[in-house]
């Protein structure tokens, strides 16, 4: 899909319209990242790879709950979200992954194998990574993945892999798609009005629906089994959790995910929609914490 600028992408991102953003900012091969690596300095270091549309401020109550636990966080927005580069490139795993490899380089964090945390589209992001930087992976927790549902001949992706019809729907409705998809993913309606406005304070700025869209063209979020197969026999110890009420990617898919990845643990987090470390940061960290430990003891003894 050609690049473009929508109709309301009204602002740039600059050195000077990032200037009063918390968090830190780096230049990496494909642009320049947002992220913020927090905690105790000699925690173990968990990585979060987030959804289709979050900034990394999504992460911020569960950040909390892991660093009262002793654990260092790093959180970034994804190329195309929050205030990371909207960059002129295909939007899919390689692309995310690179820019988490990239920035765990950069930031010296590698010499120690990591703790990867995906949500959603983040979790087929993580399963790339870790199957590109085995090593580097110590846990795997995959928290409502995407990748699942079957692929449906009359489904929007499919839809929009004509770049003409993904630019046109794009620009005339990719607002009034995102806002409606943004509706979807918690159960609480203030909770999701704070989501939609975390994540439509950054959509004004130039390609952020270009971003958007060009990720649900090139980046597959059906008919994954293979990738989810695939992640199973890396033998990377792994937690799957979900909400109970997940109405964008299902629980009646956590059987198969079980099937495919062998997951030493699985949970379902109960009157919990699609976004379990923002509705429940606290029963994520109740999973997630004991089972990095268990790993890390291992590793230390």
């Amino acid at each position: 899909m050609r690049y473009f600028v929508a109709p309301g992408e009204d602002r740039r991102l600059t050195a000077d319209s990032r200037r009063a953003l918390r968090g830190s900012f780096t230049e990496l091969s494909d642009g320049v990242t947002h992220y913020e690596l927090t905690g105790p300095e000699d925690g173990d270091v968990v990585v979060m790879a987030g959804g289709l549309t979050i900034p990394l401020f999504y992460w911020d109550g569960l950040v909390a709950e892991l660093h009262a636990h002793g654990l260092r966080t790093l959180t970034c927005s994804a190329y195309g979200r929050g205030f990371s580069d909207r960059v002129r490139a295909r939007y899919d795993e390689t692309l995310f992954a690179r820019q988490l490899a990239e920035l765990t380089d950069r930031l010296g964090l590698t010499e120690r194998p990591l703790h990867l945390v995906g949500t959603s589209m983040g979790a087929l992001v993580a399963m790339e990574y870790a199957a590109r930087y085995r090593p580097r992976v110590s846990t795997l927790t995959l928290v409502g993945p995407a990748g699942l549902a079957k692929p449906r001949p009359a489904s929007p992706h499919r839809l929009l892999r004509s770049d003409l019809l993904a630019g046109a729907v794009a620009r005339r409705r990719g607002l009034r798609m995102l806002r409606g998809h943004l509706g979807h993913n918690v159960r609480d309606p203030g909770l999701g009005a704070e989501l939609t406005e975390m994540v439509l304070d950054s959509i004004r700025f130039e390609g952020s629906l270009y971003a958007v869209f060009d990720t649900l063209q090139h980046l597959r979020v059906s008919g994954r089994d293979d990738l989810f197969r695939r992640t199973g026999e890396l033998g990377i110890p792994t937690l799957l959790l979900w909400g109970d009420e997940d109405a964008v990617t299902p629980p009646a898919h956590l059987d198969t995910a079980r099937t495919l990845l062998r997951p030493q643990h699985h949970h379902v987090i109960p009157e919990c929609g699609h976004m379990a470390p923002l509705e429940r940061p606290r029963d994520v960290a109740d999973r997630l914490v004991p089972f990095v430990a268990a790993r890390t003891e291992r590793l230390d003894s």
